[in-house]
């Protein structure tokens, strides 16, 4: 049976949790199984370029413990600021999508402008830094931070009604037209967000398992 792996590189396993509830959509008898793993070696939240930068190697030597992990036929990294990507693709014979790349993408092709709900500002510049990199900086409408850590997001009350203000003043003040959530710990807000905003909101991850099946599902099938 086909797999796709879906790494959540912080340890904070209620993030994991989230993130499968909200991949279960995706699921199905004849499709690929999706596999959600917390890297338990990491973070609780990947917040610094620091932690970015200290993911690789970790990664890789996760994955030689554990080379099951490996068996797979594409891995998504569930984080968005893609920890460890170019360094797993040297290294895996299969895909290695991005949840960020994915989202970024996906936002472009459903209108003219984007807007990106981060956790903190100390994120934006990574998030800026990808987005040149991926030449979509003329998309971005702007990127606002809700100044919630990753632990802390659980905190529903608190949470929602941030990233409900920030989603808001993307729409109404830089008139982005898609709304991208800057973290997949956010995953169990996408629907109530989108309800209230009245726009689309992409979860990365789900945008990264997206890819990841466009990939999987025409192999498993012809």
């Amino acid at each position: 049976m086909s797999k796709i792996l879906v790494v959540n590189p912080n340890s904070t396993r209620i993030v994991t949790e989230q993130i499968n509830i909200a991949l279960e959509c995706f699921r199905s008898p004849k499709g690929p199984e999706i596999i959600c793993e917390t890297l338990s070696s990491g973070p609780p939240g990947i917040e610094t370029q620091a932690h970015v930068d200290g993911i690789s190697e970790k990664m890789i030597s996760w994955l030689n413990e554990y080379p099951r992990l490996k068996e797979v036929d594409a891995l998504v990294l569930a984080c968005f600021s893609d920890p460890g990507l170019f360094a797993l693709r040297e290294v895996l014979s299969v895909p290695v999508i991005g949840c960020a790349e994915s989202a970024y993408h996906t936002a472009s092709a459903l209108g003219e402008k984007f807007g990106v709900i981060s956790i903190l500002s100390r994120a934006i510049p990574r998030h800026l830094r990808q987005i040149k990199y991926l030449g979509l900086e003329h998309k971005l409408a702007q990127d606002i931070a809700i100044e919630v850590n990753v632990v802390n997001l659980s905190d529903e009350k608190l949470t929602f009604q941030r990233m409900l203000d920030v989603g808001k003043q993307l729409i109404e003040e830089h008139h982005a037209q898609t709304i991208i959530m800057g973290c997949a710990g956010m995953a169990r807000y996408r629907a109530r967000l989108e309800d209230k905003l009245g726009v689309n909101v992409i979860d990365p991850t789900q945008a990264g398992l997206s890819v990841a099946l466009s990939f999987v599902l025409p192999r498993m099938m012809g």
